[in-house]
């Protein structure tokens, strides 16, 4: 019996011998762990990102597609504290497919990752899930002035505008611009020749335009003590529309080429003329660029600055209205759109780039221009003057 407790005993010791101690992990261990934590970490965002970039087309189609079903205009027109499910949202779009509520429904999560619609609730499988119109959605509805992002998005994604991308690899590795060797010819021209994508161009254009003048019109004071202002490459005129409206004391000329002029509709106190901005351009107290710099090669801006030079008085000025791309290399959704644009006048201009501050500065120092102001900042856009 006691031979039996003694070697119970010498049991339990053996057993409490056998246990593992507690391993003492070192300083070097820890941050051998840490780091090989991090490196999963990164190797998964990264991964994550490169499946964002394979798949970057899907975004801006699905959201083409949503535009050109009307389903934001339905949105901004329901009662926004409670919102619509998909399945009353196809009720109000010209289908007849039974599928199309559940298709509506995945493109609508797609889109509320980026803002553009909301939905009620976190749980996607709570049904129904109702959406309401997201702050970046209502950008892609008309506003109270009838414009909105949407004709900007529909020309980015024209066949016209497509076509041109497929060449971009071999402009670089052969030269020329992808525009002339997808269409023969470059932007402008093409336009003149091809009435319906001129007619998707022009629509983008002023819509773009309207948006921006509105909102610079808050802020920018400069056409206070002007009599005579040109809108040199204006387009349909909507620019300088909404400035005599504001400043009725104002002439304006809008002046562009033949068969942009010839669609400008008449606007209080415009007067539209026709012409080539390379060979002259009318004359005023001040001639605005908006969005003119950035489709030419520095040779044609540099024609064109002077030409305006010539075409003001020794008080006179050009309001220029640009992006300026940063100095400094930085990752921010401005930069981001900074740079797809300039891809876009990479691809679709003949020549255009968007510009450093240094390299307008420069131009208009060329052109003759004793200085340059920058007035004013409106969305993303400087408003800047070159003064003569």
């Amino acid at each position: 019996m006691a031979r039996n407790k003694n070697k119970q005993k010498n049991q339990k010791h053996g057993a409490s011998q056998s246990m593992p101690m507690a391993a003492s992990v070192t300083e070097e261990e820890t941050t051998h762990n840490d780091n090989n934590k991090k490196t999963v970490e990164e190797e998964r965002e990264s991964f994550t990102c490169a499946m964002r970039l394979v798949n970057a087309s899907v975004l801006p189609l699905a959201l083409k597609t949503v535009v050109d079903l009307g389903v934001l205009d339905v949105l901004s027109m329901a009662d926004p504290d409670v919102g619509l499910t998909a399945a009353e949202i196809s009720e109000r779009v010209p289908t007849r497919n039974p599928e199309a509520p559940g298709m509506l429904e995945r493109i609508l999560r797609l889109l509320m990752n980026e803002g553009v619609v909301y939905c009620s609730s976190q749980l996607f499988d709570e049904a129904p899930m109702k959406y309401r119109l997201g702050r970046v959605g209502k950008c892609f509805v008309r506003d109270e002035n009838g414009v909105s992002l949407a004709p900007l998005m529909a020309l980015a994604h024209d066949k016209v505008y497509l076509e041109t991308w497929s060449h971009l690899k071999d402009a670089i590795l052969e030269g020329g611009t992808p525009f002339n060797r997808a269409h023969g010819t470059h932007l402008f021209e093409y336009s003149a020749r091809d009435a319906r994508f001129s007619q998707v161009y022009n629509t983008a254009m002023s819509n773009h335009t309207t948006l921006v003048f509105k909102k610079m019109l808050e802020s920018y004071r400069g056409f206070e003590n002007l009599k005579q202002v040109v809108d040199v490459g204006g387009g349909i005129g909507v620019a300088l529309s909404l400035i005599t409206f504001k400043y009725p004391f104002i002439n304006a000329i809008n002046f562009d080429l033949p068969h942009v002029i010839q669609h400008a509709p008449p606007f209080p106190g415009v007067k539209h003329v026709e012409g080539d901005m390379f060979k002259s351009v009318p004359k005023g107290d001040a001639i605005i660029l908006k969005w003119i710099l950035r489709d030419w090669d520095d040779e044609h801006c540099l024609k064109l600055l002077k030409n305006c030079y010539m075409s003001v008085p020794v008080d006179g000025k050009i309001i220029v209205v640009e992006q300026i791309l940063p100095t400094f290399a930085e990752i921010t959704a401005v930069s981001k759109d900074k740079s797809q644009l300039d891809m876009v006048s990479l691809t679709q201009t003949p020549g255009g780039k968007e510009r450093m501050q240094g390299d307008l500065f420069n131009l208009a120092f060329s052109a003759g221009f004793k200085g340059v102001s920058l007035v004013s900042y409106v969305y993303h856009y400087w408003v800047m003057e070159f003064l003569k």
